[in-house]
């Protein structure tokens, strides 16, 4: 049976706060010392494994069947022993019930507000736009002094190979094994120190003087330049679709917020 944490929190919260008549109607799944088990509380648990990718089956069912008689015995014999008068246990119930509740105004909000495609692609536009439209590949040696970088570029102008001479001085632990090389990347990844050098070279080209960027100081090689493809629509609208429900979500706070006396 698969355990998701929400499974034994949702059992006990339901044990716990869902009054025996609101599911009077029910046949209880099962009844113990004269307390019956609503077919409810098996149906939600077992909703709750079917959305974790289990299936529903006799054995599944035996299981969350026996996990209801031992959360209802042990919630009998808590409340037999007065855990559940402590002043502590009752704000811890009051919190946990006011969650299950915020959690179902959430996903209440969330889908009644879907977000039609008009207006995700209208947000891909805008993030597309605002994204560099290209992509350039470089490779750098990192050095802590500018004494270390100009004599790299003293060896470089004497045709000594930048990828040897990565390997052997550069500082940068990530890149210098294969020859300083940082891949293709759009300069907004970079500080702005190097992405200003990096993109006013041309391709095959090398930073006449050092770079110098709160990381020490870089000699940078450009290796190339492409038009940056980006993420297809298709690709990232679900992605889309969660920011601006969660955007929307944030607003309807505020809103609430703005308009809540509170003293």
């Amino acid at each position: 049976m698969h355990k998701p944490s929400r499974l034994a929190l949702t059992a006990c919260l339901l044990a716990l706060f869902a009054a025996p008549a609101a599911f009077a109607a029910d046949a209880p799944v099962a009844t113990v010392n004269g307390v019956a088990i609503p077919q409810s509380r098996m149906d939600l648990i077992l909703k709750s494994q079917e959305e974790h990718g289990a299936k529903d089956s006799p054995e599944l069912r035996q299981q969350i069947r026996d996990f209801l008689v031992t959360n209802e015995v042990l919630v009998q014999e808590a409340k037999k022993q007065g855990i559940d008068k402590s002043d502590s246990v009752k704000q811890e119930l009051e919190m946990a019930q006011r969650g299950v509740l915020l959690n179902a105004f959430q996903q209440n909000f969330l889908k009644s507000n879907v977000i039609s495609d008009d207006q995700l692609k209208a947000e891909y536009d805008r993030l597309k736009a605002a994204t560099p439209s290209k992509e350039y590949h470089a490779r750098h040696i990192l050095v802590k002094t500018e004494k270390e970088a100009n004599a790299i570029l003293a060896q470089l102008k004497k045709g000594k190979s930048f990828d040897a001479l990565a390997k052997a001085k550069s500082d940068d632990l990530g890149s210098k094994n294969s020859g300083g090389d940082l891949g293709w990347s759009d300069p907004g990844q970079y500080v702005k120190e190097f992405g200003d050098a990096m993109v006013a070279l041309k391709p095959g080209e090398i930073t006449q003087t050092p770079v110098k960027s709160q990381y020490g100081y870089h000699i940078i090689k450009l290796e190339g330049v492409r038009e940056a493809e980006g993420p297809k629509f298709e690709d990232v609208k679900p992605q889309l679709q969660q920011e601006m429900q969660r955007t929307a979500f944030d607003k309807m706070i505020q809103d609430l917020k703005g308009k809540a006396k509170v003293e």
